[in-house]
């Protein structure tokens, strides 16, 4: 069975989606997500430096645009999604890519609402001086023990021996002084403290836009990152993503529900890198591509027929339709 993920804020680095523009109607694509974000997403995905893709209000709509650029290059609409793919999750923001690369929004909406999010979550973060350390290694319960006593929250529970503590500047720099046993921890470069209760006042802003947006059903088993659990109606899941903004991720449940689904392929989307990483630890065995350039195009197209058994139309590896380290 194959899965298909979408990494979160981190993941961009300065250039990263240059190669994606020599695709047919990429730029084009872009440029309508620009007019929707009021952003240049073009300008931010090949000529910005890391500083200016660092801004969560650039960052978060930017890797939506680029999860869904590579997303319809492999499947032309939501429904092949729902064929070829057997289960689908995000991590964090990514969560919005697979909403609608699953057809829960259309691609624009989601667009919208991630400008929103970006936007809201950069105001919270603006409040106190916030910030997240990955914790690699240690026992995750003695781990997790350590940092709640230093007053952290474990925002991100990864699996594979990564957990990301968020909270103030002054509590990361205890942590980074007195670093749990057998543990490391590596400042990340994110600007807030995302998926606590700093983010609180962006959950409101969220919740109010909720009643205009047209939700669907998702075409594949959409994998919350909640709880780890399969949420079937359209409705239920985009609750759950503007609550998520102030609760921890939990990705190590996320892929013990693929385990229990039966994985045997992953396709993670660009940016790729940080959950294929992941995957390769927390689950031995099962193939994983992660799409960096549009060069891992073909070895994403060649798991997808080995994993379904269901070879691709030329519509299908096309796809370009458009209208149909993880740490945030």
């Amino acid at each position: 069975m194959l899965v298909l993920v979408a990494p979160g804020q981190g993941a961009q680095a300065p250039g990263f989606l240059t190669s994606w523009l020599d695709l047919p109607g990429v730029t084009e694509r872009l440029e309508e997500w620009s007019a929707v974000t009021e952003l240049d997403l073009v300008h931010f995905g090949t000529k910005a430096d890391a500083d200016a893709i660092r801004d969560t209000a650039v960052a978060q709509p930017l890797l939506v645009a680029a999860g869904l650029v590579a997303a319809q290059q492999l499947f032309a609409t939501p429904g092949e999604v729902g064929r070829l793919a057997g289960a689908a999750a995000g991590h964090s923001v990514g969560e919005i890519t697979v909403a609608a690369a699953t057809g829960v929004l259309a691609p624009e909406a989601a667009m919208s609402l991630v400008r929103q999010r970006g936007l809201a979550m950069a105001k919270a973060a603006a409040v106190a001086e916030t910030g997240m350390s990955a914790v690699l290694g240690g026992d995750p319960d003695a781990v997790v023990a350590h940092l709640e006593g230093l007053g952290l929250t474990p925002a991100n529970m990864n699996g594979a021996g990564q957990i990301v503590a968020a909270g103030t500047a002054e509590q990361l720099a205890a942590l980074t002084e007195n670093k749990p046993e057998k543990a490391r921890v590596i400042a990340l470069k994110v600007a807030g403290a995302f998926h606590t209760h700093h983010m609180a006042p962006a959950v409101d802003t969220l919740a109010a836009l909720v009643p205009d947006l047209d939700v669907n059903d998702p075409s594949t088993a959409y994998v919350s990152n909640r709880d780890g659990q399969v949420v079937a109606g359209g409705g239920e899941i985009v609750r759950r993503l503007v609550d998520q903004v102030s609760n921890p991720v939990r990705w190590d449940r996320c892929m013990e529900t693929f385990q229990q689904l039966g994985v045997t392929g992953m396709i993670e989307l660009c940016p790729g890198g940080t959950l294929s990483g992941l995957a390769k630890r927390a689950l031995p065995g099962v193939k994983t591509v992660a799409l960096k350039t549009p060069d891992d195009l073909e070895a994403a197209r060649e798991l997808i027929a080995d994993t379904t058994s269901a070879p691709l139309s030329s519509a299908d590896a096309v796809g370009v339709s458009s209208a149909d380290q993880t740490a945030e």
